[in-house]
């Protein structure tokens, strides 16, 4: 007989009669799913119903989330996606094939091969514009939206951007122009890596941004330059190619105002109080969602799963477990109490 099995089989036993829970382990599965030819990686942990997450950038992966969602994994089963040409998704010849349609589509293909059914879904950043583009588009697939850090109207988004600018010291403000009028994108070096851009990455996200990305728990390995494994192709085709603090690519088609609401699904809507996606977007969205629930979290920037982790991961958990499907929430917006 097998050792090793008998020791775990004592083991197991001998906890049980003590009262002592077996320690519980978490599945993980990954694969592609081929979306109309293209290839889209996804990650799949925990059990339950299903939680299907989307990331921002655009051009960013899953990876950012981990290990910060983790512990939802207990209740649900999250679905990780690296959207099209991020991560270990595969890439496109033709970038114009970069747009929020083609990524709401992926998302449906993923959701119809993995045979989630009714999926609750959350989008951070750039990732809840298409979270908001879904269900517009295939409401009838969602339990639950939720909408972290994100903006429903990239005009709106891009007067957030000016009065950020204008927020800003003389000097940052002038050197961020400077660079920019400089013509930054059209000198047919990579992005990341001409020494203009690297400046200006600098100026724009290590100065610029940084105040809005973080609040109480900063992360210390950031790095404006060469930050996470993003796609350029991906970010310059649908941000655009003028600067950081405008948004001119394609998603500037984002323009739900008048639309939202037609969402009638239970929707949660999360934002930090000094958030790069002001939190008066999402007080908006709220408006326009009827029914919504929104939490705006205290000393918290863009992630505000990293800043406030127990806060974010309690009203996640607590909307996804406690508003049945086809229910309304409470109208009402609050603003999460800071830890004691």
């Amino acid at each position: 007989m097998n050792h090793t099995l008998v020791a775990i089989v004592l083991l197991t036993a001998i906890s049980a009669l003590a009262g002592i829970a077996a320690p519980a382990t978490i599945p993980i599965q990954e694969g592609y799913v081929d979306s109309g030819g293209v290839l889209i990686y996804y990650k799949s942990m925990g059990r339950g119903a299903p939680l299907v997450i989307l990331h921002g950038g655009p051009g960013a992966t899953h990876d950012y989330f981990l290990p910060h969602l983790a512990p939802l994994a207990r209740n649900f089963r999250l679905v990780f996606l690296d959207e099209r040409g991020s991560g270990r998704s595969q890439k496109l010849e033709d970038p114009a094939g970069y747009t929020v349609e083609h990524m709401v589509d992926d998302t449906e293909a993923v959701r119809q091969a993995l045979g989630l059914g009714k999926i609750a879904l959350l989008g951070h950043s750039c990732g809840g514009v298409l979270a908001q583009a879904y269900a517009l588009k295939y409401q009838g697939n969602l339990s639950h939206l939720v909408l972290c850090s994100t903006f429903h109207s990239t005009a709106k988004m891009n007067q957030v951007f000016q009065k950020m600018l204008a927020a800003m010291p003389a000097e940052l403000r002038d050197r961020i122009r400077s660079f920019e009028k400089a013509g930054l994108y059209g000198k047919g070096k990579p992005y990341e890596r001409n020494r203009y851009p690297t400046d200006y990455m600098i100026a724009a996200w290590g100065e610029g941004y940084f105040p809005y990305l973080y609040g109480r728990r900063p992360d210390p390995n950031f790095d404006p330059v060469a930050f996470g494994n993003m796609a350029w192709d991906v970010y310059r085709q649908m941000w655009g190619s003028s600067g950081e603090f405008v948004i001119d690519g394609n998603l500037k088609s984002a323009e739900y105002t008048d639309k939202l609401a037609t969402v009638r699904v239970p929707t949660l809507i999360t934002v930090g109080d000094h958030d790069e996606c002001a939190p008066s977007l999402s007080e908006e969205m709220h408006k326009l969602i009827a029914g919504s629930k929104l939490v705006i979290l205290p000393d918290s920037g863009h992630n505000t799963f990293v800043d406030q982790p127990a806060m974010f991961l309690k009203a996640v958990a607590d909307f996804l477990k406690k508003q049945p499907p086809g229910e309304t929430a409470d109208s009402p917006g609050q603003r999460a109490e800071a830890s004691r």
